[in-house]
């Protein structure tokens, strides 16, 4: 299937679920104050940010370079959700502080939407998934504004679909299907959109010893290049598998802001991709 098809069966399928949902929804009466919603993580926002407009106020709750899994509750964050009345996550069981989270904050009009999308949300296709769910969302609070929102999605989707080809495009020339790499196991999916071959992945550990077999595999393969996720806090093993080995390493971000000027998905994944060019021109 063809990429803008990819992302227009998505738009499809937004617009399907409004059309049941919208005598469900809310009266609009949020709207007119704007929507209020706290998200668990920058890619989450980025999106409410874009699709919600002047219709939403957007709080985020865990900073951008920094693990999901390792986030500590503070009580500014429970006062943000128990003046919100949506709270979207992603339902990673990196989230579990939110069950604490929403307990504390005691608000009954909170909506809770667990997104549950799998896959690296940095890649193409992923992403143009969230925006149709986070628009369903929206929506189903807010059916003042269906067609708003639903406007900003198509916007959106279409700029997803524009950069992923110019992406592909500047992926394509440098022929990365014959290059083998390692890398950080949350970063997987994107370096195989970018089409290296991905010869094994490591978990966020901080034990080193346990990475002597990856090693040996890594050398047996021809590894060249092994890719750090910034978010996991890996870097020492990153360092120490590339230098075992003898291959470059390069240091990528999963969430939009995680580098200095890459706030949006689009300057995010354009950063992505840039630093694995550069360092492969090395």
């Amino acid at each position: 299937m063809k990429k803008t098809s990819i992302v227009a069966s998505f738009l499809i399928g937004v617009i399907l679920l409004t059309l049941i949902i919208l005598p469900l929804g809310c009266t609009g009466e949020e709207a007119s104050a704007g929507l209020k919603v706290v998200t668990t993580t920058s890619l989450i926002s980025e999106i409410v940010e874009k699709v919600g407009g002047n219709k939403v106020e957007v709080t985020n709750i865990i900073p951008p370079a920094q693990c999901p899994g390792h986030f500590d509750v503070k009580p500014g964050d429970i006062q943000m959700l128990a003046d919100a009345k949506l709270f979207l996550m992603h339902g990673w069981q990196g989230e579990l502080f939110t069950q604490q989270l929403t307990q504390s904050a005691n608000n009954p009009a909170l909506n809770i939407i667990s997104l549950n999308i799998l896959g690296n949300w940095m890649v193409p296709a992923v992403q143009a998934q969230a925006v149709g769910n986070i628009t369903s969302a929206l929506v189903e609070i807010d059916r003042q504004n269906a067609s708003y929102y639903l406007s900003n999605a198509s916007s959106e989707l279409a700029a997803i679909a524009a950069k992923d080809n110019e992406l592909q495009a500047k992926l394509a020339a440098k022929n990365l299907s014959q290059i083998k790499v390692i890398c950080d196991e949350q970063i997987t999916g994107f370096a195989q959109w970018a089409g290296f071959d991905v010869v094994a992945s490591y978990p966020s550990s901080e034990d080193i010893s346990t990475f002597k077999g990856l090693i040996d595999q890594g050398k047996q393969a021809g590894v060249s290049l092994v890719i750090g996720n910034l978010q996991s806090g890996t870097s020492d093993a990153t360092a120490t598998i590339a230098s075992s080995i003898g291959a470059a390493q390069v240091t990528l971000s999963n969430f939009p802001g995680g580098f200095d000027d890459t706030e949006t998905w689009e300057k995010a994944i354009e950063k992505d991709v840039n630093l694995l060019l550069e360092t492969l021109a090395k």
